[in-house]
């Protein structure tokens, strides 16, 4: 089916090639990754740093920020097992790739703009690592990939493994197509047993297929880390307040916040209400929400005389240091149909987490967090609004959700010892 695939591939670029151009070239984020994405510039990129490790060659992607967090952990601890490796990181998204660059661009070698699925560029790209391992964090199959690693015999490894109810069915309705592409690969790390069933229905070999748990578990911070740590005083949140944030938030999930936080405002002076939109550049659309409602916002990077009970968190990468100061948390693409986003980053500094009806993408996660009690449901705004009330009126109900959430982390270690392992079999077969 390959050929059939790069066929059909090849009649869509040449048909829709002006369209593409033009879209390309209006979107400064692909503008200016584009080149790197078609492979060009390899020889600078990757070969120059060729000399720098003798070891073995890993090859890791990523797709966008939620699978760059998740590799965090796993990244460090195979880093520590393979100190002469060398690693290239490649990720899909412009905002993952800054998060890489932050967050772990000292343990890896090379991080870079992954390749788009045309056949002479995956044969550029694998030619350049010449990987001896490729690992694919959670998702993100492509068939020019993993059909050109299968060919050269490079073992590949899928870490964190998921299907979304929504994948699972798109992918069981073309299943003589991705079967064989499954069965590519050495191992099927999933994140379940469930996902391990759909793996296994949609033509991956059993005997492939492994149950290692979730990697997110293992990525968050545990409360004891002694790591520099923000306070009130930088976010510039009134003194002594009582502190909201709601994390990841999507279009028509702020409003909804901000009637809630207007409501609960006159009940509870000292609340204070952070706010960090999953794409930053939102934030002044937020301002502008909050103005409507009577509510006066100031941005993260805007220089305030006054301390605030509104903030607009409009910077990447330091969301997961403010749940440490939160006396609740909402994890936003939940009211909203965008399957969620990680609840375990407030959960483990032992916040109360709240989150909506669609959690898709991490509903293993947010089931956990509710059988355990750290976590609840809420539909609506109102139920929102008394959720938020409820924890800051009742200081047993906070403790015994702070407790369960800070429980079900730890429960959870040990996933990526797992997966490292796992990894080693692989790079090191008997």
């Amino acid at each position: 089916m390959i050929p059939v695939y790069n066929f059909l591939q090849f009649i869509l670029l040449v048909i829709g090639f002006p369209v593409i151009l033009a879209l390309v070239w209006a979107r400064k984020k692909y503008r200016n990754r584009i080149g790197q994405r078609l492979g060009f510039g390899l020889h600078g990129t990757i070969d120059d740093d060729r000399g720098s490790r003798e070891g073995k060659s890993i090859w890791i992607h990523c797709l966008s920020v939620g699978e760059v967090t998740s590799a965090v952990p796993f990244i460090k601890a195979l880093r520590r097992r393979l100190p002469d490796a060398r690693f290239i990181l490649t990720v899909a998204t412009a905002t993952g790739q800054q998060v890489a660059e932050k967050r772990i661009g000292t343990l890896v070698d090379v991080i870079m703009a992954g390749p788009l699925d045309l056949r002479p560029t995956v044969r550029r790209f694998i030619r350049h690592i010449d990987p001896d391992l490729f690992i694919l964090v959670e998702t993100d199959f492509w068939p020019n990939w993993l059909d050109r690693l299968g060919r050269l015999r490079i073992p590949v490894m899928l870490i964190n493994g998921r299907i979304s109810a929504a994948s699972f069915n798109n992918y069981r309705k073309l299943r003589f197509f991705f079967a064989p592409l499954f069965q590519k690969f050495s191992l099927l790390a999933m994140q379940t047993g469930s996902d391990a069933e759909q793996i296994r229905d949609l033509g991956a070999s059993p005997d492939r297929v492994m149950v290692l748990g979730n990697l997110k578990y293992d990525t968050v911070l545990p409360v004891s880390d002694p790591g520099p740590r923000l306070n009130r005083s930088p976010l510039r949140l009134v003194r002594d307040s009582i502190i909201w944030i709601c994390g990841s938030t999507h279009a028509g999930e702020e409003e909804q916040i901000l009637t809630a936080f207007s409501r609960l405002g006159e009940e509870f002076p000292r609340l204070a209400l952070v706010i960090a939109p999953r794409n930053p550049g939102r934030a002044r659309e937020i301002i502008r929400l909050a103005r409507e409602k009577g509510l006066q916002a100031v941005c993260r990077t805007t220089a305030a005389a006054e301390p605030t009970r509104l903030l607009v968190l409009d910077t990447i990468g330091e969301l997961t240091e403010c749940y440490r100061l939160a006396h609740v948390a909402f994890i936003g693409g939940s009211l909203v149909d965008q399957g969620g986003h990680n609840p375990l980053e407030a959960a483990a500094f032992g916040v109360p987490t709240l989150f909506g009806p669609h959690m898709e993408d991490f509903h293993e996660i947010a089931d956990d967090l509710v059988r355990a009690g750290g976590g609840r449901t809420v539909r609506s705004a109102a139920e929102l609004t008394e959720a938020v009330r409820c924890l800051l009126l009742d200081l047993d109900l906070h403790h015994a959700m702070s407790k369960a959430a800070a429980d079900l982390i730890a429960s959870g270690r040990g996933v990526v010892d797992r997966h490292v392992d796992a990894a080693m079999d692989l790079l090191n077969p008997s």
